[in-house]
């Protein structure tokens, strides 16, 4: 049997449309919880650099491996029972404890972009399964880097992510987002020393959509971000006590930067 080609040839090339993306990522500021803003802007600036790292991925034992075996990552990580059957302390019971604390399901992510996905061509091949193992990461991503949904957090994951997939997309947000934020944050507030931290603990660390998930999620959670070399996100925690102790509601800033 036929493999699917790494890139569908009637997949178009990885221009870059900012105009289009800055659109969207008006409507994403505006309403945090509008997912579906972020697969516009990456698509409109995906770029090369992330195909490279989606080939390397793809055509490594791991990659073809994990492929090939057809698991379904939000299904294993919506069985909430059988993650708390996991040892306590565990990156399984993270995972839950976040998914519940925060409302969210993988399957919802999925609706999300599937939602976007209807919008736009879809092509048969790798790159697209590939694109779909960083959609149903994407929570991974917070729990093991340590930064939140609020919409600091947020960014910093982002720029966190750029330097895992360089996905420009990725970049963008991070960077336009951080200057609206720094509109409302009192001043002298390090918001972009947060956006390079997040980027740089970003590259210090392993990949983490490039890793055996389902192996990982019966290790500790310290454990695996030591073995994957995740570093603090000291500036951002920083900063979220600083909130706190000035009275700000840090989920609220980017609202009040967006219409201000």
């Amino acid at each position: 049997m036929t493999d699917l080609p790494i890139i569908h040839p009637a997949r178009p090339g990885s221009r870059l449309r900012p105009i289009k993306a800055f659109r969207h990522f008006r409507n994403l500021i505006a309403d945090k919880e509008d997912t579906e803003q972020v697969f516009h802007v990456t698509n409109y600036l995906r770029g090369k650099r992330y195909v490279t790292e989606a080939k390397q991925f793809l055509t490594s034992p791991t990659g073809m491996r994990l492929r090939k075996s057809g698991e379904y990552l939000p299904d294993i990580l919506d069985d909430h029972d059988a993650l708390r059957a996991m040892p306590a302390g565990s990156l399984a019971h993270a995972y839950v404890e976040f998914m519940q604390r925060e409302g969210l399901s993988a399957a919802g992510l999925v609706a999300e972009q599937q939602s976007f996905a209807a919008k736009v061509p879809q092509y048969d091949d790798q790159l697209e399964w590939y694109g779909n193992r960083m959609r149903d990461t994407h929570d991974m991503f917070h729990i093991l880097s340590g930064y939140g949904r609020d919409p600091l957090g947020e960014l910093c994951l982002l720029a966190f992510s750029y330097a895992q997939n360089k996905s420009l997309g990725f970049l963008f947000i991070a960077w336009l987002g951080a200057l609206e934020e720094r509109k409302i944050a009192p001043k002298g507030t390090p918001i972009l020393k947060a956006i390079r931290e997040g980027q740089r603990n970003g590259k210090a660390a392993q990949k983490i959509g490039h890793q055996d998930i389902v192996s990982l999620l019966p290790l500790p959670l310290e454990e695996v971000r030591a073995k994957l070399g995740i570093n603090s996100p000291d500036t951002y925690q920083a900063i979220l006590k600083s909130y706190d102790s000035a009275g700000l509601d840090p989920n609220h800033l980017m609202a009040e930067a967006c219409c201000a």
